[in-house]
């Protein structure tokens, strides 16, 4: 299905008339869109997409930690760009400051869209978009080379925008396996997998279900239990380290050394 199509699809059928977009239809999309009759929500919701895209691909890993004149995330111990890694630098402040701006990126496109995008057409198939687009940003983040996290807590910011319930009911998912198996990447996974096919089966009173929704978190789902592939390969071999266990005991081979801070600007003073 083209883009456009898609676009088509999850905002809606409302089509509008508008001038002032129509030079731009005629430029850029004249095989797709006819010029006299442009769906102006298909602009909004592309538009809101993008937006939402270059949010996620904001690394608040890397920009907490060098704002706080902290190590590269990316230059030791798992070379994830995440809250965990950020921990590793010895700054817990810094790790729950990355956590919270991680999952707010992910909830505010859904809540913008969500509260006050139906008079622009805007319906349950862009939330689902910009969700998934912010998560897709933490993960090849454009400002990044394209390389960034694992997006547990931006997928979490997207289930909370989608319904704070469903943000909760998959936080207690999360935090029952981490409490049985004491390893926090298999609680993530399972959450992961839990979120959508909750979503799915609590349809009701708390929220009514949307296909498209469900798609873009069991798409989320997927994607993040691929970028856990080696946290797989250690569950599998027995060496992922547990929650409060030494790597030393868990058979984890050593990370390298944080390396030293970001190096801090140099004055010249004149003579």
């Amino acid at each position: 299905m083209p883009l456009p199509a898609a676009l088509v699809f999850v905002a809606g059928p409302e089509r509008l008339s508008c001038t002032a977009l129509q030079a731009f239809c005629a430029a850029f999309l004249p095989p797709i869109i006819p010029p006299g009759d442009l769906p102006v929500p298909v602009v909004y919701s592309a538009l809101a997409v993008v937006a939402a895209y270059l949010l996620g691909s904001l690394s608040f890993a890397v920009l907490v930690s060098r704002a706080m004149g902290l190590s590269d995330p990316r230059t030791f111990g798992s070379k994830n760009p995440g809250a965990t890694n950020v921990l590793r630098s010895g700054s817990k402040a810094a790790a729950i400051v990355t956590l919270l701006l991680d999952a707010a990126k992910g909830w505010l496109p859904v809540v913008l869209v969500r509260w006050w995008g139906a008079p622009y057409g805007l319906e349950e198939g862009t939330q689902a978009l910009v969700g998934l687009a912010a998560f897709a940003g933490h993960l090849w983040p454009v400002f990044f080379g394209f390389k960034g996290g694992k997006g547990v807590a931006t997928a979490l910011g997207v289930l909370v925008g989608v319904s704070g319930w469903l943000g909760l009911a998959t936080l207690g998912a999360w935090l029952v396996v981490v409490f049985l198996s004491r390893y926090v990447s298999l609680a993530s996974m399972a959450a992961a997998l839990f979120a959508p096919a909750f979503y799915l089966l609590a349809s009701g009173p708390l929220w009514y279900a949307d296909h498209r929704v469900a798609a873009a978190m069991g798409a989320m789902a997927a994607l993040l239990v691929w970028r856990h592939q080696e946290n797989i390969g250690r569950l599998v071999r027995g060496t992922e380290s547990k929650l409060g266990q030494s790597k030393a005991k868990a058979g984890v081979e050593p990370r390298a050394q944080t390396p030293p801070a970001y190096p801090k600007k140099k004055h010249r003073h004149g003579k």
